[in-house]
Parts: C-alpha cells; sequence; structure tokens
C-alpha cells in the first residue's frame, strides 16, 4: 500500500499495530490488550483524517496510485459477462476510451470509460487515460447502438483531459467532444455517469451528459485542474492548494451548485482502502437509479435531461 503525505500518521499506527502483532506469535506475551488499543486509535485516526479532508487531498485521494480505475469497476460489477468493443470505424482504436457491454443480474448495459494504467508501461499505452477523438468518436459509435437496441449507458468519468496534442486537433478534438455531448443530450435511453476519479475539462464532459450523474466522495470535476489553474494564475504550481478551494471542485461543491444529483459515499480511507466494497456501493447505485429512469418513456427521459441541463448555472442577483 502507497501512502499519501497526511495519511503518513495512519502508516505509522499500521507498522506499530503489526509489531505488536509480531511479537504476540513470537513470544509468550499477551499483547491482546496492546493491539486492541493501538485498533481503537488506529480506527479513530482513520475517521478524523478522512472526515477533515481539503480541496486538495481529496484530489490526490482521486489520484491515488491503488485507487481502482474503470475496468476494475467494470469486471468487478459485470464478472465474465464484459464484451469489451473496439475502434471508432474510422481511424483507429483508441486505448484510453474504452467500452462494451456487460450485465448487471439479467439487464444489459452499456459501459464507457477513460482506462489509465497502472504501471509505466500500461499508462503509455493507455495515454494516461486522455483520449483522442478517436476515443470519443468510439464512445458515441457504442452509445448509439446502445440507443438502437434500447440498452441504457453507464458512463464511468476518469481522465485529467482530453489528449491537447497537434494530431488530436488536426483530428477535430473539439467537434467530437461537442458532438458527444449535443448527442447524448438526446439519446433515448438511460444514462447514468459516475465520477469515479479525476473529472478535468472538456475530456470529462465528452462523456459526462446524464439523466443522473454521480460523484464518488473522494473525486473532482472542473473545467482545469488546480495544478494548472496555479500555473496560470500565479505563473507557478506552488499555489494548486489554493486553486483547489477557489476550484469548488469537491463533490459536496458540486452537489450545493446541484451540477451533480448524487454523492457515492466511500469506504473510510478512499476507495482503494477497500475496493470490493466500493465496487458493491456503485453497482447498487447503478441499479437503483436505473430502476427509476427505466419507468420514464424516451420522451420523458430526453425531456427531463434537457431542463436538467438547461437549469445549470442560473444565476439570481
Amino acid at each position: 500500500m502507497e501512502y499519501l503525505d497526511f495519511e503518513l500518521p495512519i502508516k505509522e499506527l499500521e507498522e506499530q499495530l503489526d509489531k505488536c502483532m509480531i511479537i504476540g506469535a513470537e513470544s509468550d506475551v499477551d499483547v491482546t490488550e496492546t493491539c486492541k488499543q493501538i485498533e481503537k486509535k488506529l480506527a479513530d485516526t482513520r475517521k478524523d483524517i478522512y472526515k477533515n479532508l481539503t480541496a486538495w487531498q481529496r484530489v490526490q485521494l482521486s489520484r491515488h496510485p491503488n485507487r481502482p480505475y474503470t475496468l476494475d469497476y467494470i469486471k468487478a460489477i459485470c464478472g465474465d459477462t464484459f464484451l469489451e468493443l473496439h475502434g471508432d470505424r474510422t481511424v483507429k482504436d483508441d486505448k484510453a476510451m474504452i467500452g462494451g457491454l456487460g450485465k448487471i443480474g439479467d439487464q444489459t448495459f452499456m459501459f464507457v470509460g477513460q482506462q489509465k494504467g497502472f504501471n509505466t508501461k500500461t499508462r503509455q499505452y493507455r495515454n494516461f487515460g486522455m483520449a483522442n477523438p478517436e476515443g470519443y468518436r468510439k464512445a458515441l459509435r457504442l452509445m448509439k447502438s446502445a440507443e438502437k437496441f434500447g440498452i441504457p449507458v453507464v458512463c464511468l468519468v476518469d481522465t485529467p483531459g482530453a489528449y491537447p496534442g497537434i494530431e488530436a486537433e488536426e483530428r477535430g478534438q473539439g467537434e467530437a467532444i461537442a458532438r458527444n455531448i449535443l448527442e447524448m443530450t438526446r439519446l433515448k435511453v438511460p444514462i447514468i455517469v459516475a465520477i469515479i476519479g479525476e473529472g478535468a475539462s472538456g475530456g470529462a464532459l465528452g462523456i459526462g451528459v446524464g439523466d443522473k450523474v454521480l460523484m464518488l466522495e473522494n473525486t473532482w470535476y472542473s473545467v482545469i485542474s488546480p495544478e494548472s489553474c496555479s500555473s496560470i494564475l500565479w505563473r507557478s504550481w506552488e499555489y494548486k492548494e489554493v486553486a483547489a478551494e477557489a476550484l469548488k471542485l469537491t463533490a459536496t461543491d458540486m452537489k450545493k451548485l446541484k451540477l451533480i444529483d448524487e454523492i457515492v459515499r466511500e469506504p473510510v480511507g478512499g476507495a482503494h482502502a477497500n475496493r470490493e466494497k466500493t465496487f458493491d456501493i456503485l453497482k447498487n447505485k447503478i441499479v437503483a437509479h436505473f430502476t427509476e429512469l427505466q419507468k420514464l418513456s424516451p420522451k420523458e427521459l430526453v425531456n427531463k435531461r434537457m431542463e436538467k441541463y438547461a437549469e445549470m448555472g442560473v444565476f439570481n442577483g
């Protein structure tokens, strides 16, 4: 397990607990009471740390190297039923954007999401979760196929942004994202979106339009990352913590601003601390929201979705 700076008190207590248990196992000394005291202190410390996280600390948690990625969620939720689909039928198959059909119980869903890598080789292979235009066009092709066959769509967002390279711009990065936003507003099947890590800029919006938009507790959703915001405003990354607070990018902020529908609570310690529990929580949320959305006709779905987004950003002076 890797630890972030603010998690170091937890690391120290876990090491103490391990040593205590080793002493108990290797000698006749009864360490039961001592271990219990350390366990209690560890539980209390965990609660205190994760109850009072700053915006920047939540950004750090969303990027935790042990945090589960899109394919981890899909495989845990769908098991062997997941069938990945490839290519945009124009350029190539973008490895940063994945999608395919999977079942939860007897219900088939079309899953779409950005995929990051877990080591140097896979990060390069997945382009650090930054999709090219063909990735967004693949996502749209899969969503239109889902619409054709009446299959609900689940989008899992986890990207530091769309790929900003020259070749991506040449192939129409902005148009691909704008097209997805337009088409998703009028898709005639239920769309459930979940921010599972980073939700940055248009890269997130390209698969981020939904009837229900959920955010895991330790994720962020914003037009720009705190580091980039800091470098633009202060010509330095030093003010990233100030920028994180000012951007109002946490799940709590987004819910308050009515830009998302629900905050999905994570286990104490974050999604990486208890992956199985996190997978179960999100799976249950998807099923619950789909159960509600399937009662609506395609026309009602689209109208409600349009109304929801039209009301965003209304300011009463």
